[in-house]
């Protein structure tokens, strides 16, 4: 139940970080950012009230914000990548590299115990990962030097995203999905400076309102992800929900082929291949 619930976060993210990625090319990425977190913040209110809780304790309350502050600070970066035209550098960097520190720290601070099938699967997803983003770096290379740009940007969004996944499942399963709503309440708060104060990052379009509702469904869209995660990370070793949510990159491939009319590549065909194989792996062990 627990790899079901993690790929189901991983097939949402993919969907909010293609959906994400088209907005950031219209509007300021800021703005779509910060409008993603409100509409995050209100789905998972009403969700936290729906789903029993039978005991929060202020401990899952703080993992929860500190949890936020890393995907409010990794949304940022990631949109920012996004607007400047490096998506193929962005997502592999930042999908990797989280994994990569999700799992060290989840083996040699946590305690987690991976079985052999399960490292079979963590040692094939990260290449597939990066092959389905089209081997970031190379890419960068033929693009010119603006795209490369984007590598700064997953680097630190790498980082977000680990302190978001790490945080997250060290909430205690009674809580509910109280932490992910404090989480998304600390991503808004940490993100409201740059938008109040901040005039200069808020230059350009301002969002009609069909292009902020969009933003705000995209923020709902990762909110209910992260609380599938959530749910996973209860039910599954850390190691191993990590990898599985962090599969998203795949799905935009998919829909750059069937929405977008995009032509998929050797790497990323091998990518998708290898995407498969360690679901599969993960999953057995």
């Amino acid at each position: 139940m627990g790899a079901l619930l993690a790929l189901a976060s991983a097939v949402l993210y993919g969907i909010v970080d293609f959906a994400g990625g088209m907005l950031s090319r219209r509007l300021h990425f800021t703005a779509v950012t910060f409008l993603g977190q409100l509409g995050g913040l209100l789905l998972a209110v009403t969700a936290a009230l729906l789903v029993p809780a039978h005991s929060v304790r202020p401990a899952d309350l703080c993992w929860g914000a500190l949890s936020g502050v890393g995907s409010g600070a990794a949304m940022l970066l990631l949109n920012r990548g996004l607007s400047r035209g490096a998506m193929s550098v962005v997502v592999p960097v930042s999908a990797v590299t989280s994994v990569a520190l999700s799992v060290l720290c989840g083996v040699l601070v946590l305690g987690d115990r991976p079985t052999f099938l399960a490292w079979a699967g963590i040692a094939v997803a990260a290449p597939a990962l990066w092959l389905v983003s089209g081997g970031g770096a190379a890419r960068a290379r033929s693009a010119g030097e603006g795209a490369g740009r984007g590598t700064p940007d997953g680097l630190w969004a790498s980082a977000g995203v680990a302190v978001q996944y790490l945080a997250l499942a060290q909430a205690g399963p009674s809580s509910g999905l109280w932490p992910v709503a404090a989480g998304r309440l600390a991503a808004v708060a940490v993100l409201l400076p740059a938008v109040v104060g901040g005039t200069r990052p808020l230059r350009g379009p301002r969002p009609s309102p069909v292009r902020a509702a969009q933003a705000l469904l995209t923020g709902a869209g990762a909110a209910l992800a992260l609380s599938l995660y959530l749910l996973a990370a209860q039910r599954q070793m850390l190691a191993v929900a990590v990898v599985l949510a962090s599969l998203y990159p795949a799905l935009p491939v998919l829909l750059g082929l069937v929405a977008l009319h995009e032509r998929v590549t050797r790497r990323q065909a091998a990518g998708l291949l290898g995407a498969a194989a360690a679901t599969v792996l993960l999953a057995l062990g």
